[in-house]
């Protein structure tokens, strides 16, 4: 059996190292195409087209935390902070919230009329991701001398606290009468996109939401590539792999982490203001410890630090929540006599796809090149070292002690 899985991956690296040069543009080109298109092959409100568009949300999230936890190597586990820090920001930032205010900003003439703070779309996705790069440069100061789990307890605590200060924010006054947050109440009447070619999006025409969170996801992937070939993103990689080493060469440790932090928390809060228009409403309990796992499992199914594997991740697991499990089979257990429904048991369902995922392909979907050699010891982690090349030239496995001369 062994003889045979070598054969077939010595046949797929001939044939990868058949195509030609351009193939893998092509192929983005095609997705691309692809990606635009879809909306018109289903009704503009139909449940795939709204499964679709969380699922792009997802990603978006997804990719985010890629950043951090993917080329960086610090494990966040409350990224569900800066969800909350972005769908605050639209709340803030286009609603009648703060209505002793009256600042308009390029909206739709309804809007215009309404007191409060009301500010154009794109407006409230720059404040979003300021904000919550702020944020993020706050949770990287409490560890810049931590590693591991370390890192983990403080990411968490500082989750919790956004969500509690969201709960009780109501409480707190920021003058005129007015307060930081709704609490369980909510935010509610948003303002919905508006530009002035498309006029305001309408929830019965799903087609505009998504090619605005599809443009998103794009923003955000070029983005991703771009930093990935950066110097920066080497310096995260050199940290994820030796802290010390990257230190000792020159790396700046507290510039470097906190850059993580802030640009994987921009992402997450462009995502969390997309979310609060789209579904209309800010309430806190959205923001739950549980959805911090939930967008982390994506990264490590698609594949810990491959950008690939994070936008193929956070799709996957956005269609099977959002789609597959309460459109497609959550009545599956009745036709085998089973009282209960699919959604009833989706957290059991994730947990049995992770252990699955562990078992048999733990590198994740796309896994990034090191650790897919890693993972299928092809080379021992903390032996060899590999010397990545831009897409289409040799990559070189150099042993401890051989370079050129």
């Amino acid at each position: 059996m062994s003889g045979f899985w070598g054969q077939l991956k010595e046949r797929q690296a001939v044939a990868a190292a058949r195509l030609p040069r351009w193939w893998s543009r092509a192929l983005a080109g095609a997705l691309l195409a692809v990606g635009i298109v879809l909306p018109f092959f289903f009704p503009p409100d139909s449940g795939f087209m709204n499964g679709t568009i969380i699922a792009v949300a997802y990603a978006v999230m997804s990719l985010g935390l890629n950043i951090v936890v993917g080329f960086a190597g610090l494990l966040d586990l409350g990224y569900v902070a800066f969800y909350a820090l972005g769908a605050y920001s639209l709340g803030w930032f286009g609603s009648e919230f703060f209505f002793k205010l009256h600042i308009h900003v390029l909206v739709s003439p309804v809007a215009g009329t309404l007191p409060g703070v009301h500010l154009n779309f794109v407006l409230i996705l720059i404040a979003a991701a300021l904000i919550c790069a702020a944020a993020g440069i706050l949770i990287g100061l409490p560890t810049l001398r931590l590693r591991g789990d370390y890192i983990a307890i403080v990411t968490l605590a500082f989750g919790e606290i956004i969500a509690v200060v969201a709960v009780n924010g109501q409480s707190v006054p920021v003058g005129g009468g007015m307060t930081l947050t709704a609490g369980n109440l909510g935010i509610s009447a948003v303002d919905a996109p508006y530009f002035p070619s498309s006029g305001s999006f309408s929830l019965l025409n799903l087609r505009p939401w998504y090619w605005l969170i599809f443009g998103i996801l794009l923003l955000v992937l070029f983005v991703n590539l771009r930093l990935r070939d950066s110097r920066l993103g080497r310096a995260w990689v050199a940290l994820r792999e030796d802290e010390v080493a990257a230190v000792s060469m020159g790396i700046p440790l507290v510039k470097t982490k906190l850059l993580a932090y802030s640009v994987g928390a921009a992402f997450g809060g462009m995502a969390g203001a997309f979310f609060g228009t789209y579904y209309t409403v800010v309430n806190a309990g959205q923001f739950q410890f549980g959805f911090s796992i939930f967008i982390l499992a994506m990264v490590i199914i698609g594949g810990i630090g491959s950008i690939w594997g994070a936008l193929v991740g956070g799709l996957v697991l956005g269609y099977i929540n959002n789609y597959l499990i309460p459109d497609v089979l959550n009545d599956l257990p009745s036709k085998f006599g089973l009282h209960f429904q699919l959604v009833q048991v989706e957290f059991g369902i994730f947990g049995i796809l992770l252990v699955i995922m562990m078992l048999l392909r733990p590198q994740g979907l796309i896994p990034e090149r090191r650790r897919r050699l890693e993972m299928t010891a092809q080379i021992a982690a903390e032996d060899a070292q590999l010397a990545e090349a831009p897409a289409g030239e040799v990559t070189v496995l150099l042993p401890p002690g051989e370079g050129a001369e």
